[in-house]
Parts: C-alpha cells; sequence; structure tokens
C-alpha cells in the first residue's frame, strides 16, 4: 500500500426513502439473508468484498454502500446510462440468486455479468422491463466478478442500489455442526483431577522456552477450588476459569512468570495470558514478569503482584483489565505498562511510562515524574468475551458496552452482556480449511479456535454482524500465497479475540482488516472490538506484510495488541521480514486502548480517521536498519512511530512512548518519534522518546518540540514532552 492513503469518503444525508420505506426493506432484507441456524446452501457470498462501480454520484454515495449489510447506505451512479456495479467473490464459486435493492432511481433495463478473471463477461440475466424495488434474480455459473450493468435508467437520475447481493457457493454437502469437544490441546481442568500439577508442569517444560514453537495449550478450570498448585505459564499456554465471575473459581497457590529461561530477563516473555480466576498466593505475591502480548484479565489477586522477575531483571509489558489487586502492584523494572477499568491497592515505581484509565487506586498523574498518566475512567470499553460453564453447558459470556468506564464489571454481582451457547459456535481444530471456516460462517455461526497453528489459502470472511471469533491458547492463523488472513465487513459488534496472526512467506498486502475501504457505517451503538489479537511479520520463520492491520469501520476499538515485525528469531532482516507499516486507521471515532507497535520499516501506526483517541502507546523503531538511507523519508530523517495525518482536525492521545535502537548503525538520527498536524482539537499527553545504549538518536519527541535524546549519551534518559501543543 502507498506511504500515505486519502482519508475514506464519510458518509453524507442521501436523497431518497422514507422511514417506512427502509422499515419494509429491512423486512425484506431479514426474510432472505441466513438465520443463524441455516442451510449450507446457498449463501450470501457478496457482503463486504472488494467492489468497483463505473462511476459515483457527487454526494458519496460509494460503491461500498452496495455491499456492506446496511440499508442506510447505498451506491449511486452518475446521472448517464452505461453505467456498472461489480463485487470481486475473492475467489471462483458456483453462484445461484442475485438480488438488487433498488432505491427510487432504478434500471429499466440491465444485465447481470459473470466473469472469471474481470475480462471476459457472460451475460447470466438481461431485461428490459425492471420494476425497481427488490428484485431477486435466479442465475447460473461459476464466477469470481459479477457485475450489474445498467443499460437504461428508469429516472432522470443515476442507478441506486441499496444492496447488490450475490449468493451461491452450495456445494452439496452437509451442514456443518456447532458445538462439540474442544481438541486435544484444550486440558479441562476439576478439582477431582488427578495429578493437576504434574499436568501444568509437563505443558510448562514443553512451552517455557518454547518462543517460536508450535505448541499451543489451554488450561479451563471448572469452577471450584484448587489447593497447592504452582501454575507457572510457558509460550502460547492460557489458563482461564469457567466460571462467569472470578469468584468461581480459586487457586490457592501461585500462577506464575519467570524469566529462569532468559537468564532472568523477562523482555522476551510473550505470548500468555490468564484469565478469570481467583488467586491466594503462597507467599502474599503472586509474579507476573511479562512483556508484550501477555494478557491478565478478570483477575482477582488476594495479596500483592509483583510484574517483575526474581532478581529483578528487565521486562517490557504489559497489560491488565477488569481485574482486583487486594494489595500493591509492584512494577518494580517494568519500562511501561498499561491498567484498564481494574482496582489495585497501590501501584510502585515508573520505569518509563505508566499509563491507567478507569483504575480505582491508581497514582494520580505526575508525568515526567513520577511517570503515571491517569485518566478517571476509559471512554468506551467492551471486555473480551470468554468460555465459561453454565451448569453443564458450555457458554461464551459477551460482556456489555460501558461508557466511562471504572472498576471492574464483576464487583457488583452478575456481569452485564450476552451469554451465546457452545451449538452457536463452530469449533475450529487443526487441519480445518478456510473454506469449511467461511462455510461455517456463512451459515451463521460464530467462530471457536481451539489451540493450534491454522494455514488459510483464502481470506477468512466475516460478514455477519455480532460474530464472535475467539481464540483459545493463542491459535494461530497463517495466511499462504499472499492473501489476507481475515476480512471485516462493514458491519455492528464483530468481536475478535484471543489469537495470533503470523505473516506467511508470500507478502501479504494486509493481515486484518477491519471494513473495506471507505467505510462509513456508524457503529457508535455496538462497535466491532479486537482484544488480545496479536501480529507477527518474520520470527517464527520467513513473514512478509505490507500493512498488519487496516481499520476501515468507525468506532471500532482495539484493546490490547502487539503489532509485531520481529527483531529476533528465523526470517529476520531488513528485508528478510519486510514489513513497511504496521496499524492503518482511516475509521472515524476508533479507539485503541493499549496499543503496541514495534518494528515496521516505516511508519509503525498512522492514523486518517477524525476524532481517534489512544490510551497508552509502546514502540521501538525497527532494529536493523542498514543505514540512515535506508529510512530517509523524503526530507525527513526517519519514518514517525506514530503519525497523525494533516486531514485530522481533531486526535488525542495519553501516554505514549517510542524507542530506538538502531543496533546495525548507531549513528543513524530520526528527526522524531510522532508526527502531527498542529491544530487545536489535536492534543498529545505524556510522551517519551528514549535512545537505548546510544544506538541512535531521535532529535526531538514530536514535530519540532521536545529535547534531543542524544546530550543524555548511551544513559537511556528519555526525552519527554508533558502536553502538545
Amino acid at each position: 500500500m502507498p506511504a500515505t492513503a486519502p482519508p475514506p469518503v464519510r458518509r453524507q444525508v442521501r436523497r431518497g426513502l422514507t422511514g417506512a420505506v427502509v422499515t419494509a426493506l429491512a423486512a425484506t432484507l431479514l426474510s432472505v439473508v441466513p438465520a443463524a441456524s441455516a442451510q449450507a446452501a446457498p449463501v450470501l457470498l457478496s457482503q463486504g468484498k472488494a467492489v468497483t462501480a463505473s462511476s459515483q454520484e457527487h454526494y458519496g454515495t460509494a460503491a461500498t454502500g452496495a455491499v456492506d449489510g446496511d440499508l442506510g447506505t447505498r451506491w449511486s451512479s452518475a446521472a448517464s446510462d452505461a453505467q456498472w456495479l461489480q463485487v470481486d467473490l475473492g475467489s471462483q464459486v458456483s453462484v445461484s440468486k442475485v438480488v438488487l435493492r433498488w432505491e427510487a432511481a432504478y434500471a429499466k433495463s440491465y444485465r447481470i455479468e459473470l466473469s472469471t478473471d474481470g475480462t471476459t463477461w457472460s451475460t447470466a440475466y438481461s431485461t428490459t422491463n425492471g420494476a425497481g424495488g427488490t428484485e431477486s434474480v435466479a442465475v447460473s455459473g461459476t464466477a469470481r466478478y459479477v457485475r450489474m450493468q445498467g443499460v437504461t435508467r428508469a429516472t432522470g437520475y443515476g442507478y441506486s442500489l441499496w444492496e447488490f447481493q450475490v449468493y451461491g457457493g452450495d456445494s452439496g454437502g452437509p451442514t456443518l455442526p456447532g458445538g462439540g469437544d474442544l481438541g486435544p490441546n484444550v486440558h479441562i481442568i476439576d478439582p477431582s483431577t488427578p495429578n493437576i500439577q504434574g499436568r501444568l508442569d509437563e505443558v510448562f517444560k514443553q512451552q517455557e522456552s518454547a518462543q517460536f514453537g508450535s505448541g499451543r495449550h489451554a488450561f479451563l478450570f471448572k469452577p471450584g477450588t484448587y489447593n497447592n498448585l504452582n501454575a507457572q505459564v510457558g509460550f502460547y499456554t492460557q489458563l482461564a476459569g469457567l466460571g462467569l465471575k472470578p469468584g468461581d473459581t480459586t487457586i490457592n497457590g501461585d500462577v506464575t512468570v519467570d524469566a529462569g529461561w532468559f537468564n532472568g530477563n523477562a523482555t522476551q516473555n510473550f505470548w500468555r495470558g490468564v484469565e478469570g480466576l481467583t488467586v491466594n498466593p503462597v507467599s502474599g505475591t503472586d509474579r507476573w514478569a511479562v512483556s508484550q502480548a501477555s494478557s491478565f484479565r478478570r483477575m482477582h489477586v488476594k495479596g500483592d503482584l509483583s510484574l517483575a522477575p526474581a532478581g529483578y531483571g528487565w521486562a517490557s509489558g504489559g497489560y491488565i483489565a477488569d481485574s482486583k489487586i487486594d494489595g500493591q502492584v509492584g512494577n518494580y523494572s517494568q519500562q511501561q505498562w498499561y491498567t484498564r477499568d481494574s482496582s489495585i491497592g497501590g501501584w510502585s515505581n515508573s520505569v518509563w511510562n505508566q499509563t491507567f484509565s478507569g483504575v480505582e487506586g491508581a497514582p494520580a498523574t505526575g508525568f515526567p515524574e513520577p511517570r503515571y498518566t491517569t485518566l478517571d475512567t476509559t471512554p468506551v470499553s467492551r471486555e473480551k468475551p470468554y468460555l465459561y460453564l453454565d451448569g453443564s453447558e458450555y457458554k461464551v459470556f459477551a460482556p456489555a458496552k460501558r461508557t466511562d468506564a471504572r472498576g471492574t464489571t464483576w464487583a457488583n454481582g452478575t456481569p452485564q452482556g450476552e451469554s451465546i451457547p457452545l451449538s452457536k459456535f463452530y469449533v475450529v481444530k487443526e487441519g480445518t480449511t478456510a473454506a469449511t471456516i467461511n462455510q461455517a460462517l456463512a451459515q451463521g455461526l460464530n467462530l471457536l479456535f481451539t489451540p493450534g497453528v491454522y494455514h488459510v489459502d483464502q481470506t477468512i470472511n466475516i460478514n455477519r454482524a455480532n460474530t464472535i471469533v475467539l481464540g483459545l491458547g493463542l491459535a494461530t492463523i497463517i495466511p499462504d500465497n499472499g492473501v489476507t488472513a481475515m476480512k471485516v465487513a462493514d458491519v455492528d459488534g464483530v468481536r475478535l479475540a484471543g489469537f495470533l496472526i503470523d505473516a506467511g512467506p508470500v507478502n501479504s498486502p494486509t493481515l486484518l482488516e477491519l471494513g473495506p475501504q471507505n467505510s462509513s457505517t456508524d457503529h457508535g451503538a455496538n462497535p466491532t472490538t479486537v482484544q488480545d489479537v496479536y501480529i507477527r511479520v518474520g520470527g517464527a520463520g520467513p513473514g512478509k506484510a505490507t500493512t498488519s492491520i487496516v481499520v476501515n469501520s468507525d468506532d471500532a476499538i482495539i484493546d490490547h495488541t502487539w503489532v509485531w515485525r520481529a527483531d529476533h528469531g528465523d526470517g529476520v532482516g531488513w528485508e528478510a521480514n519486510r514489513a513497511d507499516y504496521g496499524v492503518r486507521v482511516n475509521g472515524d471515532d476508533v479507539l485503541a486502548t493499549g496499543l503496541f507497535v514495534e518494528h515496521f520499516n516505516k511508519y509503525d501506526v498512522e492514523w486518517y480517521g477524525d476524532r481517534g483517541k489512544t490510551i497508552f502507546f509502546q514502540n521501538e523503531k525497527a532494529y536493523d536498519a542498514p543505514n540512515q538511507a535506508a529510512i530517509q523519508n523524503g526530507t525527513t530523517k526517519g519514518y514517525a512511530a506514530y503519525r497523525v495525518d494533516d486531514s485530522v482536525n481533531t486526535h488525542e492521545a495519553w501516554g505514549l512512548g517510542s524507542y530506538c535502537n538502531y543496533n546495525v548503525d548507531p549513528n543513524i538520527r530520526q528527526d522524531h518519534g510522532f508526527k502531527a498536524p498542529v491544530k487545536s482539537g489535536v492534543k498529545f499527553h505524556s510522551l517519551l522518546t528514549v535512545s537505548l545504549g546510544g544506538n541512535g538518536h531521535y532529535e526531538h519527541v514530536i514535530n519540532g518540540t521536545g529535547a534531543s535524546t542524544e546530550p543524555a549519551g548511551t544513559s537511556t534518559v528519555p526525552s519527554t514532552v508533558v502536553s502538545y501543543p
């Protein structure tokens, strides 16, 4: 993708139908969309797919409006004949029906055309007596591209479609079942399970140092009390309680992460997580010495919590949400940390960047010393969905959205939200193909990925509102042949949580997309959320991706992600794991809470949408830049870690840090860590840049403001800016 991109076309007031007609259309739509227990065929193939058109009416009614599943958006053409709308289904598939939902400006004469290559077309249907309204057209053929070719307009306006829907894909096979067992890598534990400690120790022995291994595990503890356990948590291991609330599952013992495998240095303790447990630590202090991509959610620690390894070696975490720590959190050597919507008994020490939002007991803002940045509430939050037991039945709980949140969701009784039975989920196990995954989604099922590694040779397409994709045990998705791993349509309420996307050796243009380009639907009441979803380019082997995450949908919430171009491991090198851009935000009103993005060849984060907010950002620039010329950005030295485009009028961010460690060429200079337009609506709070050991330097913190890191020499002293402008 280009280094810069135009802001998306925003939604406009539309000429057209009355509310009564829209309601009637909505009722018609509901009558044809497959239900949650839908049949295997036909399935809706076109929603959220790439779409182009011959022209666009000047009101901003883009082609994407006809394939977004929203009856309040539409495509309309210029006011002339011979206009067309074309959708790319992504691969060749059998098509059986096309539904056209016309606005008042419809086609009197038109054709439905099919193509396998986008060049040679065949006519599947034609009429010279189009009636407008909703037309359902039977077609037959195999196509990747389907086109409405308008011939003659029925009005003086152009052609205008609320929705253009293509159905097909009937394999003739059976309907996929929901529910079922959770596979061999999910370890279900109850208080009567024999040798629980031995089972925990066996997996930890495999996973303690398996930083880039293929093992994936989840230990799920049924409600009850477990005594005398020390659950050590290694790579790609998840521990979770199966109660609705943390108090349902108690461990009298410890849940431990330490760094003995790495000589007491915890800066590579990645990819693991715990949630939904109450812990009574043996010594009164539990140890959770982690770095990036390690989540601590819905936990109740009845004592203190240490975030440092034994011996207080370095650590580079981390993230806590929806948790209660009765005692003090000992930050010690943690370089940075973000805590959200929790309750703590106290907090000690600050190294570079400790940020809090909605945390009862958090220290007051003291930045730059002590380096605390504290927001009384979190503007919008919705906790990660999770598996639990309702009696003997597995369900997934989807917590409700909160605004101006503070404290945990569970402190005052039953959490608010929706319970969805496992029968509404397709349980994905290793060896499942992308085609099967997409069939399950088309049937109306959600996805539960069991611990494992999944290669996909086609994009996983999330086209239905309120779909949940939940991974257990850091389930890992690898796109083959340069495809995008996952795309989400511009629909309400999709929840992605608990998995890792690992770039494949053939360059993917993107790895995760939220909404198609120019998405414009308002999702403020029911946003898409991305939680504990991690991206990796290289490290486990060769991997390339131009842009890792693209957020086109409005109102999306990115809650704890680590987007990482690897600086160590296999397949690592300036060109070997080329990845120019980390996260690009085009949507408006997007919120990031806990944004970790590191080592990209150019910009780590680019923000084009308006009214965006970020609470906590951690970054390191790419270590392996060979020389100054390799990162030269026109007349600017280096690419900013976090860039807000000049077109943006309103943006706000708190608690941001960028570090450089140019260990190939220590003479490299960055003009700044952060770049933003100088406007009254664009505000930054608590920023810092750090030169690690004097390997390269920042001339400024943001734009031309903030001191150079160079006078500090090799002492890794941050340069800070309290507020900007």
